[in-house]
């Protein structure tokens, strides 16, 4: 349907019918096809983790050209999980669309986001693993590798609470930006409309739980001194966070603004 107001976009009603139907596409995929889609996220997520280390590690830049410039880099990662195809746990919090109305079961919820999450996570742990052995951390005399440390160690050192809310702002923003990309027709479309909230909340410190499955194991590899209690102190509360701000905030608003009482069975 052609938007309203005259852009060549879907208007934000057809975006949420379109989030829901694809919900249930996603929630419906065989078992092996999520696992894999999964681990391509976890790994792409992972290449703009990357990014945005090595951008971060440049002491040369001021405060925000640095945090911008990062958050920027940093983008890759969800154009790649957007234009690419991948299933990334943060995304799919979205489903809480379809979920809400009736679409899918609260078991084909739950799985797709067991399943997608646990292979985001092999797939961030193995890029890691990849990007240890390269040598990476090595590049600007180590301060790559002295800058993923900083930025593990400071994930690690969060209070739960702050953690969460910082996780509840991140995946707000994370999306919006799919729900935008859904909007466009194109490729060019798609990473416009990812590369602004993307970019906005690495630059704000917000806390991105797929995102931090990279960085705490290279962390760890690089030996930064870290515990298998530090890490779970982090992502338990993050990934909380995320859970709220997809599912709620973004998809479960939506869907009470355009679907209540349309959206069911099916």
């Amino acid at each position: 349907m052609t938007n309203p107001f005259g852009f060549d976009a879907y208007a934000p009603k057809d975006i949420a019918a379109r989030v829901s139907d694809v919900g249930v596409t996603k929630a419906r995929l065989p078992l092996l096809t999520q696992a894999l889609l999964g681990v391509l996220a976890g790994a792409f997520i992972g290449l703009g983790a990357l990014m945005f280390s090595l951008v971060a590690s440049d002491a040369m830049q001021g405060f925000a050209a640095s945090r911008l410039l990062a958050g920027l880099a940093f983008s890759l990662g969800l154009i790649l999980v957007s234009v690419a195809g991948a299933e990334l746990f943060t995304g799919n919090n979205l489903l809480a669309m379809a979920w809400a109305g009736r679409r899918i079961s609260t078991g084909e919820l739950l799985r797709n986001w067991a399943v997608v999450g646990l292979a985001n996570a092999v797939g961030a742990a193995g890029l890691a693993l990849l990007v240890w052995l390269s040598g990476h951390g090595g590049l600007n005399q180590g301060a790559v590798g002295e800058t993923v440390q900083r930025i593990a160690q400071a994930k690690a050192d969060l209070p739960w609470d702050v953690a969460f809310f910082r996780g509840v702002l991140c995946n707000v923003l994370v999306c919006m930006a799919v729900w935008m990309a859904m909007a466009g027709h194109s490729v060019v479309d798609k990473v416009v409309a990812i590369v602004f909230p993307v970019t906005a909340f690495v630059a704000a410190g917000f806390e991105h739980s797929i995102a931090n499955l990279y960085f705490f194991p290279l962390a760890w590899l690089l030996g930064a001194p870290l515990s298998l209690g530090d890490m779970l102190g982090n992502l338990v509360p993050v990934i909380a966070g995320n859970l709220v701000g997809g599912s709620v905030l973004v998809a479960g608003v939506y869907w009470c603004i355009y679907l209540r009482g349309v959206d069911a069975g099916g």
